[in-house]
């Protein structure tokens, strides 16, 4: 079946849109017709080769949601109509991590950046005049139609707007998660968050709905700190060293209790800056991503040490997509959880370039394209 993507042919690059031919679905897939995908980050990391991907062309988006057109032979529990979300993180559900409860660290997660099968590295869903095309995180949300492995899809209720829920497939849960699974904030806590873009909103908000008593944003775009005093911040800065002076002024001196790295582009100096912001056994959160390749950070050992400071990654904010996504949207349902007021513009697959344009000058919290 013919379908049009977004691709990058060569990194860096940038996103063009071209003709596409996409399979059926096999045994355990579905086709889906795409209702929407937010512009995440990550998908320009791939852009800029920050993140390199295992082939070229790679047609991005791994945020969004649709309704399944077709399929596959034996693939029960799914039919046409159903709605579904997309998790950009595969879960098996029988290997070790999945069965501790960690399924965002699922054994799949090695191939999300093959662009292939999770069991075959050879066989591809997407193609370009008769060449392969990989699939970001294998589903590839920057095409009007693809095909993806049921592992990666979240059935949901038929009345919440596929528009708004394509959001929790990676932003709202890697920003709240990182709040409230990985920071394991507490009511009455201090808690910055450093970066308020599509995942650092939602860090704000986690960190406001688990009962910290000052959440001080911080970002040097005017809009996303008016933005995030709207969506639960208690204060919004331009730099860590005001952020961390607000925090001492609640601590006695001593610091944040977490802060929460959500920087587009992080480096080692985010982090560095972050852990001089928190108090003695405070917690520092890297859910940002910058150039994978770099390494190191200007971090005292002995700070580690002799104060029990922690670092922690966090990978889609230590959710388990196949419970936790459902869990958002009953949040959302019950007014608890917004995502209607993420949302800052939306755009056509063709407007791609515009709404990555944007993200970069810092206009939106989440564009997302509506197809």
């Amino acid at each position: 079946m013919k379908t049009r993507g977004a691709v990058i042919k060569e990194a860096p690059g940038t996103y063009e849109v071209v003709d596409l031919e996409v399979d059926d679905p096999r045994r355990g897939e579905l086709r889906v017709q795409m209702t929407a995908s937010g512009l995440c980050h990550s998908d320009d990391h791939v852009a800029t080769g920050d993140i390199p991907v295992g082939i070229y062309p790679f047609c991005g988006g791994h945020e969004g949601s649709g309704v399944v057109s077709a399929v596959g032979p034996n693939t029960p529990g799914w039919k046409e109509g159903d709605h579904v979300v997309f998790s950009f993180l595969p879960a098996c559900g029988h290997c070790t991590r999945c069965a501790r409860g960690m399924s965002n660290l699922c054994d799949l997660g090695a191939g999300l950046l093959a662009g292939s099968r999770w069991d075959d590295l050879t066989s591809y869903r997407l193609s370009m005049d008769g060449q392969p095309v990989g699939q970001m995180c294998g589903i590839s949300t920057f095409a009007e139609i693809t095909t993806v492995a049921v592992d990666s899809a979240i059935k949901i209720p038929d009345e919440i707007p596929l528009e708004k829920a394509c959001l929790v497939g990676c932003g709202v849960g890697t920003g709240w998660g990182s709040a409230v699974n990985s920071a394991e904030v507490r009511p009455g806590q201090t808690v910055i968050v450093m970066g308020i873009g599509g995942i650092g909103i939602n860090a704000v908000r986690g960190a406001a709905h688990a009962g910290a008593s000052n959440v001080i944003a911080v970002d040097p775009v005017a809009f996303k700190r008016e933005k995030a005093q709207e969506l639960g911040a208690t204060h919004a800065v331009e730099t860590m060293e005001e952020a961390t002076e607000i925090a001492q002024s609640f601590t006695n001196g001593q610091g944040a209790d977490s802060a929460i790295i959500t920087v587009g582009v992080t480096t080692g100096e985010h982090l560095g800056r972050a852990m001089a912001s928190i108090r003695k056994a405070g917690t520092v959160v890297v859910t940002g991503l910058g150039n994978i390749a770099e390494v190191g950070a200007p971090v005292s050992l002995a700070d580690i040490t002799l104060f029990q400071k922690r670092i922690r990654g966090s990978l889609f904010g230590a959710s388990n997509p196949g419970s936790d996504i459902l869990q958002m949207l009953r949040l959302y349902t019950e007014g608890r959880l917004k995502l209607d007021e993420l949302v800052t513009k939306t755009y056509s697959l063709d407007e791609i370039a515009l709404g990555y344009k944007d993200m970069h000058a810092g206009n939106n919290l989440r564009g997302v394209i509506v197809y």
